[in-house]
């Protein structure tokens, strides 16, 4: 097998041979731009379906955004002190406006690409301040103190390991400080155990360095009129990140770190500043659009982010089985969310004895799901799924770094409050009938076997597995492999909402039927005894006596075939002519007449619905399925039903009468057909031995 991505690498490099060889002459720009338009949607075009990827709103603010990257571009060729005059000026005035907007008073402003880099720059020009003879000695100096970078838990994963990274520091000299355990300050530094640290490091002759406190987009509430006390401590720092370009929506603007230091020297020594003028031209786009925003119209968006936030927060507290965090409660822009499990067990119908041992995990997978589920139901929301040490996997919704972009508007946040109220019923019912799938699965021990995979956002998975013992390994594999293929067909086929399907993509588990999410109101039993009647009724009908040739088994020549079979369940020879008019073995009960088929199914009920909830009591959340499955197209009704027929037509009538009958009784048709099963199930049980033995 060849590489796909070697393949591609090749084709690509075979086409831009073909358009240097073809170009010798030069493109016109219409056939360059053209080009580039095909490359951004090649993979549409290739999977022949739009793309779902979120595409951003660039509005006119962010025109102004990309005309400044053009204008650099023009500017950079300018008589040099020209261009210096230029880069100055537009350098100060954005470096002012910053301050100014954000309560940063005497800052120096520093532009660059990479969010981290401010802070990798400021931990250097505090090396340069705190060691004098660093600038002469190098790394020399640092052995004498080992310097020491404090950082909140709770902050950006693997920042302090890229500091000490690009700054060559060895990772003892970073120090994590917990946060405190106290109910709603999960996100606050320990500061009592903080000062306890740093004196250790004092005593232990280290040298405290610097401090990372991680407030994320909480600092773009500095524009607000109204602060927290807690957000406004963040204008006496020595430094700070901002990343206004993502909190207004403008494409490919740099990130901003404003600091203090009176020494110029050193802000040079560090990389803060540059003797080049081009290099101040990263500021030019965001210069652009300030003055085109205004100062209302940056407050305007941020506080509209804000207030999102707060909306989508006071509505996600009426809904019992979500848990809430965030940092602040009157003013946090970033809301996490999850299911709880501990919360709406209480309140659900349903065993959950024996769950805890992997519960995490599980939590985890649902809580995937619902953000995977959100993310397609309501894609201008913006939320997206989040890993965190403590509180697991979560939803996040940060309007701040995609209200801009994706338009979000208060719609969008009572639309995923909707689709929210009616995805948390099914993973509430699906959890809590969890075990009772995993004790009916281990009841058809061992023609089924549970399988526990705590990754998935279902029901359960299981297994089924062949009975006949005389199979070698290679032959069983096969068998367990064909089996479950076609019985995950059949119950694809099945009128129902439960979702059966393969799994993830990668998943580990082969040869498995996944079963989705449910709602409260399924029949556990009725499904597994279902599961487990297809399975026996596909491995014994592949068990067919070959009498004769193949090919006249197949297609016989006579219009009868005599023979005889000894059926082993009633110890008698019978004829043969059933078998091979019909496929199957004779004796054998049809899916019709297995006991998981319900004879008392009321009109509209779905199938595995228990027969207290009537039909309803069904909304759309009882079709929803996984994440990774898509619709299923072309699905046809099931080769044997599980439903009895209400009514045998009667012979005498022929098609069209019969029809007509049909459609002009209905009623008194069903109720005649209730009669006959209420019937036949009271019956003798003698009677019905009697009959069968006829």
């Amino acid at each position: 097998m060849v590489d796909t991505t070697l393949v591609q690498v090749g084709k690509n490099l075979s086409d831009a041979m073909r358009i240097l060889e073809d170009g010798h002459s030069g493109q016109d720009v219409a056939t360059i731009l053209h080009l580039v338009h095909n490359l951004i949607h090649e993979e549409e075009e290739e999977e022949d379906k739009p793309s779902q990827h979120r595409m951003q709103n660039v509005g006119e603010q962010g025109h102004m955004a990309l005309l400044g990257h053009s204008l650099a571009a023009y500017i950079s060729v300018l008589e040099r002190e020209r261009l210096r005059k230029l880069t100055t000026r537009i350098l100060s005035d954005t470096t002012l406006w910053l301050c100014r907007l954000f309560r940063y008073e005497n800052g120096s402003a520093y532009f660059h690409e990479d969010d981290r880099e401010g802070l990798v720059k400021v931990c250097r020009l505090v090396i340069h301040a705190r060691y004098e003879e660093y600038a002469s000695d190098g790394y020399a100096v640092l052995s004498s103190k080992q310097p020491v970078i404090y950082q909140s838990a709770s902050g950006r994963p693997g920042l302090g390991q890229h500091l000490c990274s690009q700054l060559g520091l060895p990772l003892s000299s970073l120090c994590t400080v917990p946060c405190n355990t106290i109910f709603g300050s999960q996100h606050q530094m320990d500061v009592a155990l903080l000062d306890k640290l740093i004196k250790e490091d004092v005593e232990a002759g280290k040298l405290p360095l610097l401090l990372i406190r991680q407030r994320r987009v909480n600092l773009a509430t500095l524009a607000l009129g109204q602060v927290t006390s807690t957000i406004m401590a963040a204008n006496r720092s020595d430094s700070m990140t901002l990343t206004p370009g993502q909190w207004l929506g403008l494409p490919a603007v740099t990130a901003v770190t404003l600091y203090r230091h009176e020494d110029p020297a050193l802000s040079l020594a560090a990389g803060l500043t540059s003797s080049q003028p081009v290099a101040k031209l990263r500021a030019l786009p965001l210069w652009l659009s300030l003055q085109y925003l205004g100062h209302n119209g940056i407050v305007q968006k941020i506080s509209h982010a804000a207030a999102l936030s707060q909306q989508l927060l006071q509505k996600l507290k009426t809904l019992v089985s979500i848990k809430t965090s965030v940092e602040d409660e009157l003013s946090s822009p970033v809301v996490l969310f999850k299911f709880s499990q501990e919360m709406s067990a209480a309140s659900s119908g349903g065993s959950v004895e024996g769950f805890c041992a992997g519960e995490r995990e599980v939590l985890d997978a649902f809580n995937r799901w619902l953000g995977e589920q959100l993310v397609q139901l309501v894609p201008t929301s913006g939320v997206d799924v989040v890993e965190l040490e403590d509180e697991g996997t979560c939803v996040r919704f940060s309007p701040l770094l995609t209200a801009a972009v994706l338009g979000t508007q208060q719609q969008d946040v009572d639309d995923l409050v909707e689709k929210l109220s009616e995805l948390v019923p099914v993973m509430s019912s699906t959890m809590c009938l969890r075990q009772d799938f995993r004790e009916e699965t281990h009841r058809h021990t061992p023609s089924l076997v549970y399988v526990d995979d705590l990754t998935w956002p279902g029901l359960g998975v299981v297994r089924y597995e062949p009975q006949d013992e005389g199979m070698d390994e290679s032959r069983r594999k096969q068998e367990l492999e064909k089996i479950n293929t076609e019985l995950l067909k059949k119950l694809q086929e099945l009128d129902t909402d439960i979702i059966f399907s393969t799994g993830p993509e990668f998943g580990t588990e082969e040869c498995c039927i996944f079963v989705g999410m449910v709602t409260e109101d399924v029949d556990v039993s009725e499904l597994v005894d279902t599961i487990a009647a297809l399975g026996r009724d596909i491995e014994e009908s592949g068990r067919l006596p070959l009498v004769g040739s193949v090919l006249n088994w197949f297609s016989p020549v006579q219009s009868s075939i005599k023979g005889r079979t000894f059926n082993l369940a009633a110890g008698s020879l019978d004829s043969t002519e059933v078998t091979y008019s019909t496929k199957a073995q004779p004796g054998r009960p049809s899916l019709q007449d297995t006991p998981t088929s319900s004879s008392k199914r009321l009109p509209g009920q779905r199938l595995f619905q228990r027969s207290g909830a009537g039909s309803d009591s069904f909304s759309e959340t009882s079709s929803i399925g996984q994440a990774e499955e898509t619709p299923r197209e072309g699905s046809t009704t099931p080769s044997c039903s599980i439903h009895p027929p209400i009514s045998p037509p009667k012979p005498e009538e022929d098609s069209h009468s019969a029809s007509d009958a049909v459609a002009e009784e209905i009623p008194e048709l069903l109720t005649q057909a209730e009669a006959e099963e209420t019937s036949e199930e009271r019956q003798p049980e003698g009677q019905e031995v009697e009959e069968s033995g006829r």
